[in-house]
């Protein structure tokens, strides 16, 4: 985001924040920042926002607008700004926001007309500068993001330099909804979501696991032409095996931990709780039990080190499409793209030092040729690196030195445009995160890779070198589609749920004419079916535009109609919903011999390659 697109859109969220209190007077305020796709602004309000507020916020915004107000800048004391704040009447949750400046800190206010807001900036230099923006929705929003917490009510905004660039982007939110995948998801039978099984833990249904089981089979595939072994691990293990990776306690508040540690039990019973149900099973000798995974990674650590190694074996490669299991906010779950447990392509690479500039290079072909089978030729990648002030990381500046070099010289072998962000790196190393766009412009973070210098040294793995002795592998890891789920989601947008062949639930769908073409068309099923193609069939009594349709709503990517003069001549009517090419009357092997050509070049629809 550009300097001044920020600027708007933060001016637009006090714009917002504005309107609201000429509205709504007794409105307490929270915070209310831009974001890469907007603005937004917390409120605590007994009333509920509506669709017909949303209006006349709006309208009051404009008129905000319209009165050249001036965003003046006012530093302030501690106490100048408690003051500020209690005089407002804001301070049930501003001083809590004052209280987060550190001291020593310049402590900012941007004054617009009557309102007046604690804010660090920046800001437009008057609201007349904001032409283009509009409310979108309201949606509910614990304060700081803790489902402890009061919930508020978030108002949501989008604001752009110009009234074009609002319109195209109100365009795409209108295409987005479209394609929204929880929608289609439903409509085409792939996955369901049920409060008796748990919000954020994915049930795929038939449809939908045809379509993972292809992707699975595509990355399969890749994995094996670079030499990669299947493994298979446990969905639970002992929880000092993730004190070790350093996973426990680091990402302790997002595990689901099935039992209550050692010293949280001592201090129920001291209040007089019953803590049987919370006992965890536990081995004689052990101080605590086991814990749902978080990751995969130590598991392929101790395979790796379940057997000796030499600097001859290496790279050791080990692939698993492995379960884990993380706790997110109700608030924050979505649909497949934000889950509590998911399936991910996972991978992790243990190498020489020699060995690591070209694995990485592989790992990031391996990630280009999975964008470019599902035609997402547009991304750009991120750099995740360390912040050196922080204490979350582990290992030396040396080995954190040699693995973030390692990344930039991979990143700039792409050609693309990368940036780097610190802090974004993962405990034990940096990142590549690959940001791709879909076919209407949005961007999904899909493909990640990592070096990893620490959890070598803090399982102590080792290889034999050339010279006799023991040292100490680099550990890469490795996700290109990041979890079959999100990815999933992904794609259900990006095709609008028109997959290609080759991963579409239903590949072909015969439509018999009349009952005198049944046996035929019963023949050809048997014959497609036999040939690996997932072929349904309607013998329905509606009429062929009926049943073309509906095979239309349920985004079947080939028709093959079989009428009388079908069956006498041995043919077939195709209509295709991927290729025009492939329309036509044909017969029974050429039709075939298309979709099998199709399905095994895996190739896109019309619409990608044009």
């Amino acid at each position: 985001m550009n300097e001044n697109l920020l600027k708007i859109r933060h001016s637009a969220s006090h714009i917002l924040a504005t309107a609201v209190l000429r509205i709504f007077p007794d409105a307490k305020l929270d915070i209310g920042p831009a974001t890469e796709t907007g603005f937004y602004y917390d409120f605590d309000l007994p009333h509920k926002f509506t669709a017909e507020d949303l209006k006349n916020i709006e309208a009051e915004m404009k008129k905000i607008a319209g009165e050249n107000q001036k965003f003046e800048r006012i530093e302030a004391t501690r106490s100048e700004a408690e003051n500020l704040i209690r005089q407002s009447g804001q301070e049930e949750y501003k001083l809590g926001r004052l209280s987060d400046i550190p001291e020593g800190e310049k402590i900012t206010f941007y004054k617009n007309g009557e309102f007046c807001d604690l804010c660090a900036g920046p800001h437009a230099d008057s609201t007349k500068d904001l032409k283009a923006f509009k409310l979108l929705s309201v949606a509910g929003a614990y304060h700081r993001g803790d489902e402890n917490n009061k919930q508020l009510q978030r108002i949501y905004g989008t604001a752009f330099e110009t009234q074009e660039e609002l319109e195209s982007y109100l365009k795409r939110m209108e295409e987005a909804k479209l394609r929204d995948h929880r929608k289609l998801g439903k409509e085409m039978g792939l996955f369901a979501i049920d409060d008796k099984v748990g919000q954020g833990l994915i049930l795929w249904k038939p449809r939908g696991a045809k379509v993972r089981q292809s992707l699975q089979n595509f990355i399969l595939e890749l994995l094996n032409e670079q030499g990669y072994e299947q493994v298979f691990t446990p969905h639970i293990g002992k929880l000092g095996l993730f004190r070790t990776s350093g996973h426990f306690p680091y990402y302790k508040d997002s595990q689901f931990v099935p039992i209550v540690e050692r010293d949280a039990l001592a201090e129920m019973a001291k209040q007089g709780l019953k803590v049987s149900e919370f006992e965890p099973r536990l081995e004689s000798g052990e101080t605590d039990g086991y814990l749902l995974k978080p990751m995969n990674c130590p598991f392929h650590v101790q395979i790796y080190k379940s057997d000796p190694h030499s600097y001859r074996d290496l790279p050791v490669k080990l692939a698993e499409f492995g379960n884990v299991y993380r706790w997110e906010q109700s608030g924050e779950l979505n649909g497949m793209t934000r889950v509590r447990g998911f399936t991910q392509d996972d991978a992790h690479i243990f190498c020489t030092p020699e060995q690591l500039d070209e694995e990485i290079q592989n790992c990031l072909d391996l990630v280009k040729a999975v964008f470019e089978k599902i035609g997402m030729k547009e991304y750009r990648v991120r750099i995740g690196l360390r912040d050196p002030k922080s204490s979350k990381y582990v290992g030396s500046d040396e080995n954190w030195e040699k693995s973030e070099a390692a990344l930039r010289k991979a990143a700039r072998s792409l050609g693309v445009p990368f940036t780097e962000e610190t802090g974004e790196a993962a405990f034990y190393g940096p990142k590549i995160d690959f940001v791709v766009k879909d076919v209407i412009g949005r961007e999904w973070q899909l493909g990640t890779v990592q070096v990893d210098y620490n959890l070598p040294e803090r399982f102590d793995l080792s290889y034999i070198g050339a010279d006799n002795k023991p040292h100490r592998p680099i550990m890469i890891h490795r996700a290109p589609f990041g979890s079959l789920e999100r990815f999933t989601g992904v794609l259900i947008e990006h095709f609008a749920g028109n997959f290609p062949t080759w991963l579409a639930p239903e590949q072909v769908r015969i439509v018999p004419l009349g009952e005198e073409t049944e046996a035929y068309a019963d023949s050809l099923y048997k014959k497609l079916k036999k040939a690996g193609v997932r072929v349904g069939i309607d013998s329905g009594s509606e009429k062929l535009g009926a049943k073309i349709r509906k095979a239309e709503t349920e985004k079947v990517s080939n028709i093959f109609v079989v009428g009388k003069r079908e069956a006498e001549n041995g043919t077939v009517s195709v209509r295709s919903r991927v290729h025009k090419a492939f329309d036509g009357a044909r017969s029974q092997d050429e039709a075939l011999k298309l979709i099998l050509d199709d399905i095994a070049n895996r190739t896109l629809p019309d619409s990608f390659l044009q």
